[in-house]
Parts: structure tokens; C-alpha cells; sequence
């Protein structure tokens, strides 16, 4: 069976002239970035979705270790939220995300797989091209967007953890491979020297020219040393962010204590940012200030990043640390139409 390789015309690579339908480009990985795109695909028809590709658990790492590919869960996960409010939309997100689970026979060669893990790594097969398989994924869900991968080669993320030791009353270094164990390496000390392998691993030249033509980058939220950082860390895709005429946001997390940032606060998180890559400014941030604990620290921490800070509930109203779509883009239209494109 033939397929086209050439771009499906999700949406036009032009700057938009409307700020009632910018040009958005999201970065992130994982649930933060579903988040974002729930909220942002109500606001605009030119939405790009640009993913972290250094995911290896789960069922990521199994296909990732085994068919030599690029990790498919976070992509899955960005095309399932672009996917619309209708039967057909949420037919194919509920199929996307479906995981078989055999709960008589955890040998099962399928147990923990999600389909549509399955069906991006079919069409890469096919296609021999991760963004062609990815558009094809996307056109069959009838996506709101477009989702690209961060760079076409699969990534390795490591850090050092600063622990104490008790026996010599010292400080030590360990070192933790994979995204994982990063993502839990936090409770156990101070997560530090964050990087990628390769390090000159090529960014994906489409995200490159998305990052370039939009109007609007957004960053956030999601899981900051393995969702968020990593696209401060390739080193085409932190020019790329610092060059653009583009504005940036960034969206902060309604968690930040976590097995990943423990004992970090919200400033903490944005001098994060400011430390491994300083030449990268923001014109706006988004915060719950019900979840900032110290305000005048976080908005001194914004200013070092260049930013206005606006405060907005963005929340589920059950007051789970998860982000509300409908409020989230109320949140998105205010900076928007405050700032302007």
C-alpha cells in the first residue's frame, strides 16, 4: 500500500495577521501539555504542538528499546487532546489513549501498550518519517493542530542529585540516568546539571520553522525538568526560541512540590529557567496565586525572566492541582488580547 509522504494541510505555516486566531506554538510533553492544548485548540485554528522525545518508560521505552524510535506516549497524548468535542473526536481520543491491560497474564506481549502507541509506530514503519506519520495520525483523528516531535532522533535526559549522606555528614552527587528516574529524583535531594544526550542532537526543522512563524510560544505546564526544561536544553531549539519575534508564555504548574521538584517553590522553578538558559525572555506568566506561596518572591523571579505576571484560577474546581480547560483558556484569551500579537 502507497502513502503520500508530502505535508497534509493541517493548518497554513503562515504568520496570522488576527489576534483572534493566532498562530500558537505549545511546548511540553506529557499531561501539562495536554493541558495547554485542551485549552488552546477553544482560541485558535493554527496550533502546534512541539513534544519532549526523551520519554523512557512504560510503554514509550518498550517500543522506544525495541523498534529503535522515537518514544510515541507523549505524542500520543498531544494528538489525543487535539482531537474535537464531537463523536468522531472523541471516538478516536478514547481509542488513542485505550491501553490494553490483561490482568490474567502480565507476560501478555500487549499488556500496558496504548493503541495509539501502536498505530504512530505502524505509520512511522510505513512511512519512514516521523512528522509524515504523525500528520497522517493527526488527519485520521481530524486534530485541531498539528504535533511534531522536538527533534527526529530519540533523546536521553540525565541529571545529578545532590543527597546527603548521613554517615559523613557530607553532601554527594549522584548521577540518574533516564527520564524515569529523573522524574522521581527529587525526593530523594536536590535535582541538578540537567542535560541531554546527544547534545547535538538536531531539532525537528518543521518545530524550528513553527517557532519562527508564530505568533504566540507557550511553555508549560508539565513536569519541569522532564517536560519543560528539555527544550531549553537542544541547543537549536533554545536559539530558536531566543531569535523568534514570537511572544512567550509561560504556564505555570498548580503542583510544586513533587517527587521531581521536591522541596522547590514557584520562584525556584522559574530561576530554573533563568540559570540554564538566561537569554530567554517572556513577556507574560500565568499562575494560580492560590498556589503561590510567597507572591513577591515569584514575581521578583518573573522579572529576571522579563515577564508580566498574570494571576488567574485555573484550576478544577475540586481543587485537584490539574488545570481546567475552559479556564485555562479564559486565562490564554486574557494575556492574549492584554499583550496582544
Amino acid at each position: 500500500m502507497a502513502f503520500a509522504t508530502g505535508p497534509i494541510p493541517i493548518q497554513g505555516l503562515t504568520r496570522s495577521d488576527d489576534y483572534r486566531n493566532p498562530s500558537v506554538v505549545a511546548l511540553g510533553g506529557g499531561h501539562g501539555l495536554s493541558s495547554s492544548l485542551s485549552a488552546l485548540r477553544r482560541l485558535t485554528t493554527d496550533l502546534t504542538a512541539i513534544v519532549t522525545v526523551a520519554d523512557d518508560g512504560g510503554s514509550s521505552g518498550r517500543l522506544r528499546g525495541s523498534f529503535d524510535v522515537l518514544p510515541p506516549g507523549d505524542l500520543r497524548m498531544a494528538l489525543a487532546a487535539l482531537c474535537d468535542d464531537n463523536d468522531w473526536g472523541r471516538t478516536w481520543r478514547d481509542v488513542m489513549q485505550y491501553r490494553f491491560e490483561s490482568t490474567e497474564n502480565i507476560e501478555e506481549p500487549l499488556n500496558g501498550h496504548a493503541v495509539g502507541n501502536l498505530l504512530i509506530l505502524a505509520l512511522w514503519e510505513l512511512l519512514d518519517n516521523p512528522v509524515a506519520g504523525l500528520r497522517w495520525a493527526g488527519a485520521l483523528l481530524g486534530a485541531r493542530g498539528q504535533v511534531l516531535p522536538m527533534s527526529t532522533v530519540p533523546l536521553s535526559i540525565h541529571g545529578e542529585v545532590l543527597e546527603s549522606d548521613p554517615v559523613n555528614d557530607t553532601l554527594v552527587r549522584r548521577r540518574i540516568d533516564g527520564q524515569a528516574k529523573l522524574a522521581r529524583a527529587g525526593s530523594g535531594g536536590l535535582v541538578t546539571n540537567v542535560y541531554l544526550e546527544p547534545s547535538d542532537a538536531p531539532a525537528c526543522s518543521e518545530a524550528l520553522e513553527s517557532i519562527d512563524l508564530a505568533d504566540w510560544v507557550i511553555l508549560g505546564p508539565g513536569s519541569w525538568y522532564t517536560s519543560v526544561l528539555p527544550h531549553l536544553l537542544l541547543p537549536d531549539m533554545r536559539q530558536a526560541l531566543a531569535s523568534t519575534t514570537a511572544k512567550k508564555l509561560l504556564t505555570m504548574n498548580l503542583a510544586f512540590d513533587t517527587a521531581e521538584t521536591a522541596g522547590m517553590d514557584a520562584a525556584a522553578h522559574l530561576e530554573v529557567l533563568v540559570r540554564y538558559a538566561p537569554e530567554i525572555k517572556f513577556d507574560a506568566i500565568i499562575a494560580d496565586e492560590s498556589k503561590i506561596r510567597n507572591k513577591e518572591r515569584f514575581e521578583l523571579a518573573a522579572q529576571k525572566l522579563g515577564a508580566r505576571v498574570f494571576f488567574s484560577t485555573v484550576g478544577v474546581s475540586d481543587g485537584r492541582a490539574v488545570h481546567d480547560p475552559l479556564r485555562l483558556a479564559a486565562a490564554y484569551h486574557e494575556v492574549f488580547t492584554a499583550i496582544g500579537s
